[in-house]
């Protein structure tokens, strides 16, 4: 026999859960230090002039870039 369930309480559990699982998706996103978001940009911007100092140039046309 199936348990009765109170459909209310469930729709509050689930929006509960719900609401929990964002706000540990948030700290993962946003709860870094100061120190740890500089690194991760220096790391970032240490890649970005790394891919651009090995480009090449796809027109021939115009010199320097």
């Amino acid at each position: 026999m199936a348990d009765i369930v109170n459909l209310r309480q469930f729709r509050k559990h689930k929006a509960r859960a719900e609401r929990e699982a964002l706000a540990d998706q948030n700290r993962a996103l946003h709860g870094r230090s100061k120190a740890e978001k500089t690194r991760d940009r220096l790391t970032a911007d240490r890649a970005e002039k790394f891919v651009d100092g090995h480009r090449r140039d796809s027109d021939p046309e115009k010199p320097g870039q």
